[in-house]
Protein backbone atom coordinates (compact mmCIF):
# COMPACT_ATOMS: atom_id res chain seq x y z
CA UNK A 1 0.00 0.00 0.00
CA UNK A 2 1.30 2.94 -1.10
CA UNK A 3 2.12 6.03 1.72
CA UNK A 4 0.51 9.48 2.08
CA UNK A 5 3.39 11.06 0.45
CA UNK A 6 3.51 8.91 -2.12
CA UNK A 7 0.24 9.24 -3.14
CA UNK A 8 -0.04 12.51 -3.13
CA UNK A 9 3.16 12.82 -5.23
CA UNK A 10 1.23 10.71 -7.71
CA UNK A 11 -1.97 12.14 -7.67
CA UNK A 12 0.09 16.17 -8.31
CA UNK A 13 2.10 14.03 -11.14
CA UNK A 14 -0.87 12.79 -13.13
CA UNK A 15 -3.03 15.74 -12.47
CA UNK A 16 -0.37 17.92 -14.19
CA UNK A 17 -0.13 15.59 -16.90
CA UNK A 18 -3.39 15.36 -17.45
CA UNK A 19 -4.17 19.32 -17.50
CA UNK A 20 -1.18 19.60 -19.98
CA UNK A 21 -2.55 16.89 -22.23
CA UNK A 22 -5.97 18.80 -21.93
CA UNK A 23 -4.48 22.18 -22.34
CA UNK A 24 -2.75 21.10 -25.94
CA UNK A 25 -5.87 19.76 -27.05
CA UNK A 26 -8.16 23.13 -26.03
CA UNK A 27 -5.52 25.47 -27.67
CA UNK A 28 -5.34 23.04 -30.59
CA UNK A 29 -7.34 25.46 -33.06
CA UNK A 30 -4.46 28.04 -32.54
CA UNK A 31 -2.69 26.19 -34.92
CA UNK A 32 -4.94 24.08 -37.00
CA UNK A 33 -7.01 27.78 -37.57
CA UNK A 34 -4.60 28.79 -39.26
CA UNK A 35 -5.05 26.61 -42.26
CA UNK A 36 -8.73 26.08 -42.12
CA UNK A 37 -8.93 30.26 -41.99
CA UNK A 38 -7.23 30.00 -45.37
CA UNK A 39 -8.86 26.69 -46.97
CA UNK A 40 -12.64 28.22 -46.26
CA UNK A 41 -11.41 32.15 -46.70
CA UNK A 42 -12.85 32.90 -43.21
CA UNK A 43 -12.14 36.66 -41.78
CA UNK A 44 -9.93 37.65 -38.84
CA UNK A 45 -13.43 37.61 -37.23
CA UNK A 46 -14.77 34.49 -38.00
CA UNK A 47 -10.61 33.00 -36.96
CA UNK A 48 -11.05 34.27 -34.08
CA UNK A 49 -14.63 32.86 -32.92
CA UNK A 50 -13.55 29.40 -34.59
CA UNK A 51 -10.21 29.31 -32.13
CA UNK A 52 -12.25 30.37 -28.98
CA UNK A 53 -15.21 28.37 -29.46
CA UNK A 54 -13.54 25.47 -27.41
CA UNK A 55 -12.70 27.92 -24.74
CA UNK A 56 -16.65 28.68 -24.37
CA UNK A 57 -17.43 25.01 -23.23
CA UNK A 58 -14.70 24.83 -21.22
CA UNK A 59 -15.20 27.90 -19.28
CA UNK A 60 -18.88 27.55 -18.77
CA UNK A 61 -18.05 23.77 -17.39
CA UNK A 62 -15.83 25.04 -14.96
CA UNK A 63 -18.33 25.82 -12.19
CA UNK A 64 -20.32 23.13 -12.40
CA UNK A 65 -17.35 20.41 -12.83
CA UNK A 66 -15.94 22.34 -9.80
CA UNK A 67 -19.54 21.33 -7.62
CA UNK A 68 -19.17 18.20 -8.83
CA UNK A 69 -15.16 17.68 -7.96
CA UNK A 70 -16.19 18.87 -3.95
CA UNK A 71 -19.64 16.22 -4.39
CA UNK A 72 -17.97 13.14 -5.80
CA UNK A 73 -14.23 13.98 -5.80
CA UNK A 74 -11.76 14.57 -8.19
CA UNK A 75 -10.67 11.30 -9.35
CA UNK A 76 -13.93 10.35 -11.50
CA UNK A 77 -14.90 13.60 -12.72
CA UNK A 78 -11.31 14.01 -13.98
CA UNK A 79 -11.47 10.66 -15.80
CA UNK A 80 -14.73 10.78 -17.39
CA UNK A 81 -13.77 14.36 -18.34
CA UNK A 82 -10.62 13.32 -20.47
CA UNK A 83 -12.49 10.20 -21.92
CA UNK A 84 -15.59 12.32 -23.36
CA UNK A 85 -13.08 14.25 -25.45
CA UNK A 86 -11.40 11.43 -27.58
CA UNK A 87 -14.15 10.63 -30.10
CA UNK A 88 -14.85 14.79 -30.47
CA UNK A 89 -11.07 14.88 -31.05
CA UNK A 90 -10.94 12.23 -34.19
CA UNK A 91 -13.89 13.78 -35.73
CA UNK A 92 -12.64 16.92 -36.26
CA UNK A 93 -10.04 15.64 -39.12
CA UNK A 94 -13.41 14.40 -40.64
CA UNK A 95 -15.07 18.05 -40.59
CA UNK A 96 -15.17 20.28 -44.05
CA UNK A 97 -17.60 22.81 -43.30
CA UNK A 98 -17.53 26.05 -40.89
CA UNK A 99 -20.21 24.85 -38.46
CA UNK A 100 -19.09 21.57 -38.46
CA UNK A 101 -15.86 22.93 -36.84
CA UNK A 102 -17.65 25.20 -34.33
CA UNK A 103 -19.73 22.24 -32.77
CA UNK A 104 -17.25 19.83 -32.55
CA UNK A 105 -15.06 22.70 -31.18
CA UNK A 106 -17.92 23.09 -28.78
CA UNK A 107 -17.38 19.17 -27.50
CA UNK A 108 -13.43 19.49 -27.51
CA UNK A 109 -13.49 22.62 -25.46
CA UNK A 110 -14.86 20.46 -22.47
CA UNK A 111 -11.08 19.39 -21.97
CA UNK A 112 -10.66 23.41 -20.27
CA UNK A 113 -12.91 22.12 -17.37
CA UNK A 114 -10.23 20.07 -16.44
CA UNK A 115 -8.93 23.07 -14.31
CA UNK A 116 -11.10 23.59 -12.08
CA UNK A 117 -11.38 19.68 -11.04
CA UNK A 118 -7.57 19.17 -10.99
CA UNK A 119 -7.24 22.41 -9.21
CA UNK A 120 -9.32 21.16 -6.16
CA UNK A 121 -8.44 17.70 -6.44
CA UNK A 122 -4.81 18.30 -6.24
CA UNK A 123 -5.38 21.47 -3.32
CA UNK A 124 -7.36 18.83 -1.13
CA UNK A 125 -4.19 16.29 -1.04
CA UNK A 126 -1.87 18.85 0.90
CA UNK A 127 -1.87 21.34 3.70
CA UNK A 128 -2.80 24.76 3.73
CA UNK A 129 1.12 25.95 3.77
CA UNK A 130 1.82 23.97 1.25
CA UNK A 131 -0.94 24.16 -1.32
CA UNK A 132 -0.06 27.59 -3.30
CA UNK A 133 3.16 25.57 -4.30
CA UNK A 134 1.17 22.03 -5.27
CA UNK A 135 -1.27 24.41 -7.14
CA UNK A 136 1.29 26.12 -8.78
CA UNK A 137 2.77 23.05 -10.16
CA UNK A 138 -0.77 21.68 -11.52
CA UNK A 139 -0.94 24.93 -13.13
CA UNK A 140 2.45 24.32 -15.24
CA UNK A 141 0.30 21.97 -17.11
CA UNK A 142 -0.81 25.67 -19.17
CA UNK A 143 2.53 24.80 -20.57
CA UNK A 144 0.48 22.21 -22.76
CA UNK A 145 -0.28 25.58 -25.35
CA UNK A 146 3.52 25.46 -25.76
CA UNK A 147 3.50 21.74 -26.83
CA UNK A 148 0.76 22.51 -28.91
CA UNK A 149 3.13 25.42 -30.67
CA UNK A 150 5.76 23.44 -30.89
CA UNK A 151 4.29 20.18 -32.03
CA UNK A 152 1.49 20.74 -34.02
CA UNK A 153 3.32 22.76 -36.49
CA UNK A 154 5.87 20.21 -37.50
CA UNK A 155 2.38 17.59 -38.28
CA UNK A 156 0.85 20.51 -40.20
CA UNK A 157 3.51 20.68 -42.51
CA UNK A 158 4.19 16.97 -42.62
CA UNK A 159 1.06 15.35 -43.36
CA UNK A 160 -1.46 18.39 -42.81
CA UNK A 161 -3.77 19.64 -40.57
CA UNK A 162 -6.04 16.83 -40.21
CA UNK A 163 -3.66 14.49 -38.37
CA UNK A 164 -3.01 17.20 -35.27
CA UNK A 165 -6.68 16.08 -34.42
CA UNK A 166 -5.85 12.59 -35.11
CA UNK A 167 -2.62 12.26 -33.04
CA UNK A 168 -3.83 14.33 -30.05
CA UNK A 169 -6.86 11.76 -29.87
CA UNK A 170 -4.10 9.17 -29.30
CA UNK A 171 -2.10 10.89 -26.96
CA UNK A 172 -5.34 11.74 -25.20
CA UNK A 173 -6.05 7.88 -24.67
CA UNK A 174 -2.83 6.81 -23.73
CA UNK A 175 -3.13 9.83 -20.61
CA UNK A 176 -6.44 8.74 -20.00
CA UNK A 177 -5.02 5.13 -18.91
CA UNK A 178 -2.17 6.01 -17.33
CA UNK A 179 -4.76 8.66 -14.65
CA UNK A 180 -6.81 5.78 -13.91
CA UNK A 181 -3.90 3.45 -12.47
CA UNK A 182 -2.08 6.28 -11.29
CA UNK A 183 -4.15 8.13 -9.34
CA UNK A 184 -6.29 7.46 -5.92
CA UNK A 185 -9.56 8.80 -3.92
CA UNK A 186 -9.94 9.45 -0.27
CA UNK A 187 -13.60 10.05 0.55
CA UNK A 188 -12.55 12.33 3.25
CA UNK A 189 -12.13 14.78 0.58
CA UNK A 190 -15.62 14.87 -0.60
CA UNK A 191 -18.10 17.76 0.78
CA UNK A 192 -20.33 16.57 3.36
CA UNK A 193 -23.64 15.10 1.45
CA UNK A 194 -26.18 17.43 3.27
CA UNK A 195 -24.49 20.79 1.20
CA UNK A 196 -26.41 20.84 -1.62
CA UNK A 197 -25.78 22.53 -5.18
CA UNK A 198 -28.17 25.38 -4.48
CA UNK A 199 -26.10 25.80 -1.23
CA UNK A 200 -22.44 25.48 -3.08
CA UNK A 201 -24.64 28.64 -6.07
CA UNK A 202 -24.80 30.95 -2.97
CA UNK A 203 -21.36 31.00 -3.07
CA UNK A 204 -22.11 33.61 -6.25
CA UNK A 205 -23.15 36.18 -3.47
CA UNK A 206 -19.96 37.10 -2.43
CA UNK A 207 -18.55 40.07 -3.82
CA UNK A 208 -15.27 39.21 -3.13
CA UNK A 209 -15.17 36.58 -5.60
CA UNK A 210 -15.69 38.50 -8.52
CA UNK A 211 -13.05 40.46 -8.07
CA UNK A 212 -10.57 37.52 -8.14
CA UNK A 213 -12.87 36.75 -11.49
CA UNK A 214 -11.60 40.05 -12.42
CA UNK A 215 -7.91 39.68 -11.94
CA UNK A 216 -8.01 36.15 -13.29
CA UNK A 217 -10.07 37.04 -16.57
CA UNK A 218 -6.71 39.23 -17.17
CA UNK A 219 -3.82 36.41 -15.97
CA UNK A 220 -5.67 33.70 -17.31
CA UNK A 221 -7.98 34.95 -19.89
CA UNK A 222 -5.71 37.02 -21.30
CA UNK A 223 -3.25 34.23 -21.53
CA UNK A 224 -5.74 32.16 -23.16
CA UNK A 225 -6.24 34.69 -25.38
CA UNK A 226 -3.15 35.36 -26.59
CA UNK A 227 -1.90 31.70 -27.00
CA UNK A 228 -4.93 31.22 -29.34
CA UNK A 229 -3.97 34.67 -31.38
CA UNK A 230 0.15 35.30 -31.61
CA UNK A 231 0.97 32.41 -34.25
CA UNK A 232 -1.40 34.45 -36.48
CA UNK A 233 -0.10 37.66 -35.18
CA UNK A 234 3.88 36.90 -35.93
CA UNK A 235 2.63 35.67 -39.31
CA UNK A 236 0.35 38.85 -40.30
CA UNK A 237 2.48 41.42 -38.38
CA UNK A 238 6.21 40.06 -39.05
CA UNK A 239 5.44 37.99 -42.25
CA UNK A 240 7.08 34.59 -40.77
CA UNK A 241 5.91 30.93 -41.87
CA UNK A 242 3.77 28.72 -39.31
CA UNK A 243 6.38 26.72 -37.78
CA UNK A 244 8.71 29.97 -37.22
CA UNK A 245 5.47 32.11 -36.02
CA UNK A 246 4.69 28.93 -33.94
CA UNK A 247 7.95 29.07 -31.87
CA UNK A 248 8.10 32.39 -31.31
CA UNK A 249 4.58 32.43 -29.85
CA UNK A 250 5.47 29.56 -27.41
CA UNK A 251 8.46 32.49 -26.21
CA UNK A 252 5.33 33.39 -24.21
CA UNK A 253 3.32 30.18 -23.89
CA UNK A 254 6.25 28.20 -22.22
CA UNK A 255 7.42 30.59 -19.47
CA UNK A 256 4.42 31.59 -18.28
CA UNK A 257 2.93 27.58 -17.86
CA UNK A 258 6.05 26.76 -16.24
CA UNK A 259 6.57 29.75 -14.01
CA UNK A 260 2.83 29.10 -12.32
CA UNK A 261 4.78 26.42 -9.80
CA UNK A 262 7.49 28.98 -8.50
CA UNK A 263 3.91 31.67 -8.37
CA UNK A 264 2.41 29.46 -5.97
CA UNK A 265 5.72 29.35 -3.66
CA UNK A 266 6.36 33.11 -3.71
CA UNK A 267 2.59 33.35 -3.08
CA UNK A 268 2.65 31.08 0.33
CA UNK A 269 5.50 33.08 0.90
CA UNK A 270 5.17 36.56 0.56
CA UNK A 271 1.26 36.49 0.30
CA UNK A 272 -1.50 36.35 -3.06
CA UNK A 273 -1.64 40.23 -2.85
CA UNK A 274 2.00 41.57 -2.94
CA UNK A 275 2.37 39.17 -6.28
CA UNK A 276 -0.52 40.25 -7.85
CA UNK A 277 -0.01 43.50 -7.27
CA UNK A 278 3.62 43.46 -8.80
CA UNK A 279 2.30 41.15 -11.79
CA UNK A 280 -0.40 44.10 -12.24
CA UNK A 281 2.02 46.51 -12.91
CA UNK A 282 4.75 44.93 -14.56
CA UNK A 283 2.01 44.10 -17.05
CA UNK A 284 0.85 47.73 -17.84
CA UNK A 285 3.96 49.01 -18.35
CA UNK A 286 4.79 45.98 -21.21
CA UNK A 287 1.39 46.25 -22.69
CA UNK A 288 1.59 50.15 -22.98
CA UNK A 289 4.45 50.11 -25.45
CA UNK A 290 3.51 46.76 -27.14
CA UNK A 291 0.18 48.87 -27.95
CA UNK A 292 1.73 51.32 -29.82
CA UNK A 293 1.23 50.90 -33.38
CA UNK A 294 3.97 50.93 -36.05
CA UNK A 295 3.53 55.21 -36.83
CA UNK A 296 5.69 57.10 -39.36
CA UNK A 297 5.94 60.97 -37.98
CA UNK A 298 5.97 63.52 -40.56
CA UNK A 299 7.52 66.55 -39.10
CA UNK A 300 7.52 69.95 -40.56
CA UNK A 301 10.27 72.50 -39.02
CA UNK A 302 10.07 75.98 -39.25
CA UNK A 303 11.96 76.69 -42.78
CA UNK A 304 9.02 74.57 -44.12
CA UNK A 305 11.22 71.17 -44.92
CA UNK A 306 10.07 68.13 -43.32
CA UNK A 307 11.60 64.86 -41.86
CA UNK A 308 10.27 61.55 -40.38
CA UNK A 309 10.32 59.61 -37.59
CA UNK A 310 9.43 56.00 -37.16
CA UNK A 311 8.13 55.32 -33.56
CA UNK A 312 6.90 51.63 -32.48
CA UNK A 313 8.31 48.62 -31.32
CA UNK A 314 10.37 46.26 -33.76
CA UNK A 315 10.21 42.86 -33.66
CA UNK A 316 12.86 41.68 -31.06
CA UNK A 317 11.76 44.30 -28.15
CA UNK A 318 8.32 43.58 -29.05
CA UNK A 319 8.78 39.46 -28.28
CA UNK A 320 11.41 40.41 -25.19
CA UNK A 321 8.37 42.50 -23.82
CA UNK A 322 5.88 39.28 -24.78
CA UNK A 323 8.29 37.68 -22.58
CA UNK A 324 8.18 39.56 -19.33
CA UNK A 325 4.30 39.43 -19.33
CA UNK A 326 4.05 36.18 -19.91
CA UNK A 327 6.23 35.71 -16.71
CA UNK A 328 4.25 37.88 -14.83
CA UNK A 329 1.12 36.12 -15.62
CA UNK A 330 2.46 32.73 -14.76
CA UNK A 331 2.86 33.92 -11.35
CA UNK A 332 -0.43 36.00 -11.37
CA UNK A 333 -2.10 32.78 -12.36
CA UNK A 334 -0.68 31.21 -9.57
CA UNK A 335 -1.47 34.44 -6.58
CA UNK A 336 -5.01 34.20 -7.72
CA UNK A 337 -5.59 30.85 -6.85
CA UNK A 338 -3.61 31.26 -3.78
CA UNK A 339 -6.30 33.87 -2.42
CA UNK A 340 -8.98 31.16 -2.72
CA UNK A 341 -7.59 28.63 -0.87
CA UNK A 342 -6.92 31.47 1.75
CA UNK A 343 -10.35 32.12 1.52
CA UNK A 344 -12.28 29.69 0.66
CA UNK A 345 -10.66 26.49 2.12
CA UNK A 346 -13.66 24.50 2.44
CA UNK A 347 -15.43 25.39 -0.56
CA UNK A 348 -12.28 25.53 -3.18
CA UNK A 349 -14.08 23.41 -5.99
CA UNK A 350 -16.79 25.70 -6.29
CA UNK A 351 -14.90 28.70 -6.45
CA UNK A 352 -11.79 27.58 -8.44
CA UNK A 353 -15.03 26.51 -10.86
CA UNK A 354 -16.57 30.50 -10.09
CA UNK A 355 -13.08 31.99 -10.73
CA UNK A 356 -11.90 29.74 -13.68
CA UNK A 357 -15.02 30.19 -15.93
CA UNK A 358 -14.96 34.24 -15.59
CA UNK A 359 -11.07 33.62 -16.57
CA UNK A 360 -11.81 31.11 -19.18
CA UNK A 361 -14.84 33.20 -20.78
CA UNK A 362 -12.20 36.46 -20.68
CA UNK A 363 -10.49 33.68 -23.02
CA UNK A 364 -13.41 32.82 -24.95
CA UNK A 365 -14.08 37.06 -25.34
CA UNK A 366 -10.87 38.57 -25.95
CA UNK A 367 -9.81 36.21 -29.25
CA UNK A 368 -13.24 37.69 -30.82
CA UNK A 369 -12.92 40.82 -29.95
CA UNK A 370 -8.98 40.79 -31.19
CA UNK A 371 -10.22 39.41 -34.65
CA UNK A 372 -13.24 42.26 -34.62
CA UNK A 373 -10.81 45.25 -33.70
CA UNK A 374 -8.32 43.94 -36.42
CA UNK A 375 -11.20 43.61 -39.22
CA UNK A 376 -12.51 47.42 -37.89
CA UNK A 377 -9.04 49.54 -37.85
CA UNK A 378 -6.60 47.24 -39.85
CA UNK A 379 -4.30 48.10 -36.71
CA UNK A 380 -2.49 44.84 -35.17
CA UNK A 381 -1.45 46.13 -31.80
CA UNK A 382 -5.39 47.00 -30.89
CA UNK A 383 -5.09 43.44 -28.72
CA UNK A 384 -2.60 45.12 -26.55
CA UNK A 385 -4.04 48.38 -26.03
CA UNK A 386 -7.80 46.45 -25.28
CA UNK A 387 -5.24 44.41 -22.74
CA UNK A 388 -3.83 47.22 -21.33
CA UNK A 389 -7.32 48.62 -20.67
CA UNK A 390 -7.99 45.55 -18.89
CA UNK A 391 -4.95 45.47 -16.36
CA UNK A 392 -5.93 49.11 -15.80
CA UNK A 393 -8.86 48.16 -14.51
CA UNK A 394 -7.86 45.24 -12.62
CA UNK A 395 -4.88 47.69 -10.91
CA UNK A 396 -7.37 50.39 -9.42
CA UNK A 397 -9.68 47.68 -7.98
CA UNK A 398 -6.82 46.67 -6.48
CA UNK A 399 -5.92 49.88 -5.03
CA UNK A 400 -9.09 50.13 -3.31
CA UNK A 401 -9.31 46.39 -2.23
CA UNK A 402 -7.62 46.54 1.10
CA UNK A 403 -6.48 43.37 0.95
CA UNK A 404 -2.49 44.15 1.82
CA UNK A 405 -3.71 43.80 5.53
CA UNK A 406 -4.82 40.33 5.35
CA UNK A 407 -1.99 39.34 3.34
CA UNK A 408 0.00 40.25 6.73
CA UNK A 409 -2.17 38.09 8.69
CA UNK A 410 -1.94 35.01 6.84
CA UNK A 411 1.78 35.24 6.27
CA UNK A 412 2.36 35.29 9.91
CA UNK A 413 0.33 32.89 10.82
CA UNK A 414 3.02 30.01 8.76
CA UNK A 415 5.97 32.12 9.22
CA UNK A 416 7.04 33.92 12.25
CA UNK A 417 9.58 36.31 10.29
CA UNK A 418 7.40 39.44 8.92
CA UNK A 419 7.78 39.28 5.51
CA UNK A 420 4.83 41.26 4.12
CA UNK A 421 5.12 44.92 2.80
Amino acid sequence: MPSHRAKQLSVLTMNTVGFTACFAVWVMFSVIGIPIKTGLQLSDTEFGLLAATPILTGSLLRLPLGMMTDKFGGRIVYFILMLSIIAPLFLISLATAYWQFLVLGLFVGAAGASFSVGIAYTARWFTKKRQGFAMGIFGAGNAGAAVTKFVAPSIVVAWGWEMVPVIYAIAMTVVVILFWFFTYTDTEHHVESSITIWDQVKALRDPTVWKYCQYYSLVFGGFVALSLWMTKYYMGTYGHGIQEAALLAAIFVLPSGLIRALGGWLSDKFGAHRVTWSVMWVSMTCLFFMSYPQTELVITKIDGNTFSMHLGVNEYMFTALLFVVGIAWGFGKASVFKYLSDEYPENIGVMSGIVGLVGGMGGFVLPIMFGALLDMTGVSSTAFMLLFGVTLVSLMWMQYSGEREKDKTRIKQFYPIDTAP
